[in-house]
């Protein structure tokens, strides 16, 4: 190992160290598992906007979105980009709030709880549908930052892929495990700002490195369809194939998965105040518009810089290590560069890690919280529930590993499906939630059925028809699900009086 390898070890053991100390740290304040899954709800402005969306991003963002613009130009990247931007904010906007004033009135600490309590469902049969859909898509979401993981240490010093993802998952796990929701959340913090940093580092050295911006628009001009919004560059011909109008509808899609993120809508859950949300959602909207589009732009970097000879040239999912490439070309050129280049590495981690963790914690309460003792009616102390909570925490990641062991795995198109799972499952039921008195626990239960079940069903089988159906599997399933939801709440019996008194006394809350 040479000197400058040494050197980005070094950086990132320090901040995976750092890491590991908060989990100890807030191990002290997880009093119940009500602390554990959700902190109280005592999470601050900052922490709230920021944890939100470190965890939203996961390694997508340095590592999925920058290869499919360095692939294929401006327009897959760009339009999701802008679809997952106004998802944000109108999340933030209309369920921030809403949620977190509701799950307080009903107590929940987990969504299959609010889902439960919201709709009064005494057999449980909700909460068992919406713990099991959670389990089925955050096992391969998890799977997939593993896989980042594995693929970033593989890049950079040759270790064994297996045995790197296995090493990381188990760093990922100490701190989650020990230190809950509060450890997430504040380690989310940090690692937002390490991932801004590794962001503004790459960009800076990239285009002192390709001698200007102008040389790296004229690259991206010089092939077909690359900078543009309307077309899409084919790698294999060489040539431009044209976005449609529905395919650009479908991209955009991906902000209506937003409003069904089991993840992000915990921290709604857990803010202190909620008068404050406001602040938190400027915060959150300036970043996520912000790191995305700088995302973007290093996948343009990356060709140029493989145009010239500077870096590799990336083909398939390879294109996904256009950051660690960028980053290992601009530790060779001075020791602070490497230490620099050591903090994107640790960025590219930070962003793997602060999705992870939501990710476990959310998948281990559903099977712990809500399965073995709201479905299951086990009974179990606070100490008994805390450690079956980390117990199934390890088997969930287990599992996870598992799935991570094909090193060949794209990520975007991991995260695009589970992405898709949560949006079409869990986003139309939330909002008719929230904003729909007349729905009810049946319209509930067909529209997260029929969420779940059409987008495999899309995805596999409709969309190989190719032609018009060959859209994002989350526009037709969300579709579906709505109607599904408001077909069946109309059909059956309109909510008990005590459902519609709670929902009238949140609206008056709200307008308070």
């Amino acid at each position: 190992m040479n000197t400058t390898e040494i050197i980005i070890l070094g950086t990132i053991i320090a901040y995976l160290v750092l890491m590991v100390l908060v989990g100890f740290i807030f191990s002290r304040k997880n009093e119940n598992v009500g602390d554990f899954y959700l902190g109280g709800r005592k999470l601050g402005t900052l922490v709230t906007a920021m944890s939100a969306e470190a965890s939203d991003m996961s390694s997508w963002l340095l590592l999925g979105l920058p290869g499919v613009a360095y692939l294929t130009g401006g327009a897959e990247a760009g339009w999701t980009a802008i679809g997952l931007a106004i998802g944000t904010y109108l999340n933030w906007l209309f369920v921030a709030k809403r949620l977190r004033v509701y799950s307080q009135r009903c107590g929940a600490i987990t969504i299959p709880d609010f889902f439960s309590e919201r709709y009064k469902d005494r057999s449980r049969l909700l909460m068992g549908v919406s713990a099991l859909i959670i389990l089925i898509f955050f096992v391969p979401y998890t799977a997939s930052g593993f896989s980042a993981c594995g693929k970033l240490f593989n890049s950079l010093f040759g270790w064994d892929y297996h045995v790197a993802m296995i090493v990381s998952a188990i760093i990922i796990i100490s701190y989650t495990c020990t230190g809950g929701f509060l450890a997430a959340s504040t380690t989310d913090l940090i690692q937002s700002i390490v991932m801004t940093v590794a962001l503004i580092s790459i960009v800076l050295f990239g285009i002192n490195s390709a001698g200007g911006v102008d040389n790296i628009v004229d690259n991206a001009e010089s092939m077909a369809g690359y900078f543009s919004l309307r077309h899409i560059h084919n790698v294999e011909t060489g040539g431009a194939d044209k976005y449609t109008v529905l395919t650009i509808a479908s991209i955009l899609a991906w902000g209506l998965g937003y409003f069904g993120m089991p993840h992000i809508l915990l921290r709604f859950m857990a803010i202190k105040d909620k008068n404050k949300i406001k602040h938190s959602r400027r915060i959150a909207s300036v970043w996520v518009v912000i790191s995305m589009a700088v995302a973007i732009f290093i996948g343009f970097i990356g060709n140029y810089l493989s145009h010239v000879g500077k870096i590799d040239t990336l083909v398939g999912s390879d294109s996904e290590r256009v950051v660690i490439r960028i980053a290992q070309y601009m530790s060779e050129h001075h020791a602070g560069l490497a230490v620099i280049a050591g903090l994107v590495f640790a960025g590219i981690l930070a962003c793997t890690m602060s999705t992870s963790d939501s990710q476990l914690l959310a998948a281990s309460s559903s099977m712990s919280e809500n399965i073995l003792k709201g479905v299951f009616n086990v009974k179990m102390s606070d100490k008994v529930s805390m450690i079956v909570a980390r117990g199934v925490l390890l088997v969930i990641a287990a599992l996870s590993i598992i799935l991570a062991w094909d090193q060949n795995s794209s990520v975007f198109r991991v995260v695009s499906f589970a992405w898709a799972g949560f949006g079409a499952t869990f986003g139309p039921v939330m909002l008719t939630a929230l904003f729909w008195k007349r729905s009810n626990r049946w319209g509930a239960i067909a529209g997260m059925v029929v969420g779940a079940v059409m987008v495999f069903v899309w995805k596999f089988v409709i969309a190989k028809q190719g032609g018009i159906f060959a859209i994002y599997e989350l526009l037709p399933a969300f579709l579906c699900a709505l109607a599904a939801i408001i077909i069946v709440s109309l059909v059956t019996k309109a909510p008990e009086k005590e459902i519609t008194e709670e929902y009238d006394a949140v609206k008056a809350e709200l307008h308070a």
